[in-house]
């Protein structure tokens, strides 16, 4: 049912509920006979009195607001309006207006609910109208849906013969297992027959291999720095600063540890026959060096010591086993004498080091605005056979070694240093790392590398400390250029 039958029903309902009522109401009040009279769009109410007094009230059904209106036509006053009737004709003019402010009331409420109404159906309609999107949305959906189930299936396609390689590999890998038992099963019966072949065919199988395994770890002795771990506390001795070292071409029996205390005005070198020697402080011998050595850079190499001579630039040579000195060479423009030392200062310019490829001197100069420059040298005459000249400040380098042709530099000699800085003399380049290393004891005044132990000596605040290194090997084939 529409908006508009809902209201005229609403409002014809209501005038039958008052026509009802005052048809059987008003005559009681009154005491008068009741005619009603009807038209189709018109209640009309007619209470009589005697011919004399004949006066009428007249009911409106609606007005054109829709509203009830009650009219009452009264005869002419007379003497008599104070008696009985005229009481009832006051109470029956003060029901007719309650019974006006009621229809009022109802009719104000019936517009409420019609605006209800009104608005129920448009919000009815809007929601019809959304369930049809959401059905037309449903059949977009499926179809987007099964558009995208349709490509990951597209996508699981390739992978079908994928996993039919793997059962094959599987069956592949079954028969390795197989063949790699019988396999173990034969040289079972070799092991079990080996008293049955020669003893020079067997010798000759064992030089062989051991050839090659020199051969192989040839090719292993050189690499790049990866990792740095420890450091092992091999003895607590000396002052904060000095050095300790072993001899890298050494062989494993005569493994003698030479001992340097102090940064200068010193001479004395302690020698200990073994590691285990100098923890137990079973020195062995000493020497009296000829001269006073500066800074703690020094390094053995095949029998001989390497230093810097105090207050000079001039490298010396001095061995060992004869007692005196085999060479001394300056080395030109280098700086001396806390000029260009390492953080730490102590007389530090110049540091001598070895490793795989022969022996170094590290320093920094004037004409290389006081950068590190990397020279190799003649392990016999000291003479520099070639240099590299790189863009590290000296003055900012805590300590730096060689391994394999590459100097590493590290930052500080304190807690928190790390390997941060790194150049190869094979390539000319340089590159910024970050390796770092427990200073455990605080205060590094030395650090070298030794290639047969493949270790870094250290002097930690006073401790003399081992770091095992970690390098990345690159294996070398006869097809290698």
């Amino acid at each position: 049912m529409s908006a508009p039958l809902l209201k005229l029903g609403a409002v014809l309902s209501t005038m039958a509920m008052i026509s009802n009522w005052m048809s059987q109401t008003l005559p009681s009040l009154v005491g008068l006979n009741t005619t009603r009279l009807s038209a189709p769009d018109t209640l009309v109410i007619l209470i009589m009195q005697s011919p004399k007094e004949g006066w009428q009230v007249y009911s409106s059904a609606q007005d054109p607001d829709g509203r009830c209106i009650c009219t009452v036509v009264a005869p002419e006053q007379n003497l008599c309006s104070r008696d009985a009737k005229s009481r009832q004709l006051r109470q029956l003019l003060e029901k007719v207006q309650n019974m006006s402010q009621s229809i009022e009331v109802l009719n104000l409420r019936t517009q409420r609910d019609f605006q209800y109404v009104l608005k129920m159906e448009t919000q009815m309609k809007g929601l019809k109208a959304k369930f049809r999107q959401i059905e037309d949305d449903r059949k977009t959906l499926m179809t987007k849906h099964f558009q995208e189930l349709k490509e990951k299936m597209d996508e699981l396609l390739p992978l079908i013969p994928v996993l039919e390689q793997y059962k094959t590999d599987a069956k592949l890998i079954t028969q390795f297992k197989e063949e790699i038992r019988n396999l173990s099963s034969v040289l079972t019966g070799i092991q079990e027959e080996i008293g049955a072949y020669d003893y020079e065919e067997l010798h000759q199988r064992v030089l062989s291999l051991e050839t090659r395994l020199r051969d192989c770890m040839k090719k292993l002795t050189c690499g790049k720095l990866m990792k740095i771990t420890g450091p092992i506390t091999v003895k607590t001795s000396g002052t904060r600063f000095g050095a300790w070292m072993t001899d890298p071409l050494a062989s494993e029996k005569h493994n003698r540890v030479w001992y340097m205390d102090s940064y200068t005005n010193n001479k004395i070198v302690r020698e200990y026959k073994s590691i285990a020697d100098f923890v137990s402080g079973a020195e062995s011998r000493t020497y009296n060096l000829p001269f006073k050595w500066a800074g703690t850079n020094h390094v053995v190499y095949n029998g001989s010591l390497y230093f810097n001579k105090y207050q000079s630039n001039i490298i010396i040579k001095y061995s060992f086993d004869l007692g005196r000195v085999l060479a001394q060479r300056s080395l030109e423009y280098a700086g001396f004498h806390n000029v260009y030392p390492y953080t730490w200062g102590g007389f530090s310019d110049i540091d001598l080091m070895a490793d795989e490829i022969g022996l170094w001197a590290v320093y920094a100069t004037n004409q290389n605005a006081g950068n590190i420059v990397i020279s190799q040298l003649n392990q016999d005459t000291l003479e520099v056979m070639k240099s590299w000249s790189t863009g590290y400040p000296k003055r900012s380098a805590g300590e730096s070694f060689m391994i394999c042709g590459t100097l590493y530099v590290t930052n500080s000699h304190l807690t928190g240093a790390k390997v941060y800085y790194s150049y190869s003399t094979k390539t000319s380049t340089y590159e910024y790392t970050d390796i770092p290393f427990h200073n455990q004891y605080f205060h590094i005044s030395m650090l070298d590398y030794n290639a047969r132990d493949r270790a870094l000596y250290a002097w930690n605040n006073g401790h003399q400390v081992l770091f095992n290194v970690t390098l990345f090997h690159i294996i070398k084939t006869e097809d290698d250029t």
